[in-house]
């Protein structure tokens, strides 16, 4: 018999002006994806993402440090805490992207990943922190990820998690797939404009790269007060083969599900040997020359 998951992802809406209290946000948009996650329950979805940064908005449009307030432990805060009850009750394994801080003070863009029956997993912290420019202050708030590429055995499949801008970098995507990843989750929140064209072109190659099946999230809608573009939604799930196998609309919030056949994986694999004819021993350049590359990236 075809081993077949049914993900599922969801994309939405802020339902709060940014400028609402931020207890008030939260509590918002939390109460919105409980919803959409029973509905996901019903649709029969077996593994569940939710979007970067589900229960706030995207804050790094500015620099204000009223968004600490959104910080949680992880794992021990409230919110993952819930989440841990959904999951047992719907029988469903969660991706929840919260805004993580250590008891040190540091704080990571995190996604916690929760097994079908409650049981917290681990954790992958985004890191890939892009520079601060207007509208994408993310070093303000977060920490590059110190965790490394870490693999969920989950009771319907083996899940990784890349974070928004992760996605433009290979090296991590390879890892995940070394590493027996079989679902690659990726929430994002990306606005309409330089990179749009990259949404549908990166992530499929990366699928095909190393065999395996991506859900890619995005937001949607325009976020108040903030002016820097429109989350243009499209999010959707990609096969082994680089093939988009379905795909949300680009401004509605959306619960997407899709059957997964998971045997893909090995016949894509037998048919295209990535990994056994790599040459892994040639690869050193990558780090040596990293210093070099930083410096032409200051000047």
């Amino acid at each position: 018999m075809p081993r077949i998951v049914r993900g599922g992802l969801i994309q939405a809406t802020l339902c709060e002006p940014g400028t609402s209290p931020v207890a008030k946000i939260k509590k918002a948009m939390i109460d919105k994806h409980v919803a959409l996650i029973a509905r996901a329950a019903d649709a029969g979805a077996q593994v569940l993402c939710l979007q970067e940064l589900f229960y706030g908005p995207y804050f790094c449009a500015e620099q204000h440090a009223r968004w600490y307030e959104l910080t949680e432990r992880i794992p021990g805060g409230p919110t993952l805490h819930r989440m841990q009850k959904l999951a047992r009750r719907y029988r469903m394994v969660l991706v929840v992207p919260v805004y993580e801080v250590e008891m040190t003070g540091v704080y990571y863009n995190t996604a916690a990943v929760i097994d079908a029956d409650g049981r917290y997993l681990g954790k992958y912290r985004k890191h890939h922190i892009p520079h601060c420019y207007p509208g994408f202050w993310e070093k303000f708030y977060f920490t590059p990820g110190n965790a490394g590429y870490p693999v969920f055995e989950t009771r319907y499949a083996r899940v990784g998690v890349y974070i928004c801008y992760d996605r433009h970098f290979p090296e991590g995507a390879r890892i995940l797939g070394l590493n027996g990843a079989e679902i690659v989750y990726n929430p994002s929140a990306t606005v309409a404009g330089l990179s749009e064209y990259l949404w549908e072109l990166e992530q499929p190659a990366h699928a095909v790269a190393n065999g395996y099946f991506i859900a890619a999230i995005n937001r949607v809608g325009q976020e108040r007060p903030w002016k820097i573009g429109e989350f243009y939604g499209k999010s959707y799930f990609c096969n082994p083969r680089g093939q988009i196998v379905a795909q949300a609309s680009r401004d509605k919030d959306e619960l997407l599900v899709a059957e997964l056949n998971l045997d893909e994986i090995h016949q894509v694999r037998t048919t295209w040997q990535f990994f056994r004819d790599r040459r892994p021993e040639t690869y050193g350049e990558i780090t040596r020359t990293q210093a070099a590359g930083h410096a032409e990236a200051a000047n």
